[in-house]
């Protein structure tokens, strides 16, 4: 466990706690030209942090995986007040046997719906395993920044790996867009620029 400047701590346990609360998660994937897809998922994680959803054959994410395995994820950020979010980047496969059996099960528990797709043709099954994980909690103050490496996420370290901790700890308070006065985020605040009516 790594302890930040400002004291506070974070460890792959927490980690997997949040993503645990987790339901649904926007990935993003590459085109064979290099452009990028996003899509919208259900997924269920396990204690090695590894991720399953499921798909369709005929999907444009599955058409991608199969041609560059690499994928990133945004987890949370959705739940009103809880400004915590994950940013997952690892690579897929196709989990089988005894191993999958598992896996699908724990997803089901976690979206029931997913049993009646089970048995639609063109459905698959993809694991995800962590190359690298950011968890972000501004819900604290100071608001932490933590960044899981390599050898914190890999798939056979124990849920408490040693966490790395970025730099962007450093924040002393939430960021947060200035609305009122930041036309870059609402234009319709900038009262510098207002249109007069013609007389």
């Amino acid at each position: 466990m790594n302890t930040t400047a400002s004291g506070s701590t974070a460890t792959t346990a927490e980690l997997l706690e949040f993503m645990k609360l987790q339901r649904y998660a926007v990935v993003a994937t590459t085109t064979g030209d290099g452009a990028p897809e996003a899509a919208l998922i259900g997924f269920v994680v396990n204690d090695r942090l590894e991720l399953l959803f499921d798909s369709f054959d005929s999907t444009r994410k599955v058409a991608n995986l199969r041609r560059d395995p690499r994928i990133a994820l945004v987890i949370g950020g959705h739940t009103l007040g809880d400004e915590r979010t994950v940013q997952y980047e690892g690579t897929v496969d196709v989990p089988e046997g005894a191993e999958l059996e598992a896996l699908r099960n724990a997803l089901f528990m976690t979206h029931p719906d997913g049993v009646r797709r089970s048995k639609l043709k063109g459905i698959g099954y993809y694991r995800v395993r962590p190359l690298w994980i950011r968890y972000t909690d501004l819900n604290s103050m100071p608001a932490r920044i933590v960044v899981f490496d390599r050898d914190a996420v890999r798939s056979e370290a124990p849920a408490e790996g040693r966490p790395t901790v970025s730099p962007y700890t450093q924040l002393q308070e939430p960021w947060r867009p200035a609305i009122e006065s930041g036309p870059l985020f609402n234009a319709f605040a900038d009262t510098t620029h207002q249109v007069k009516s013609e007389k």
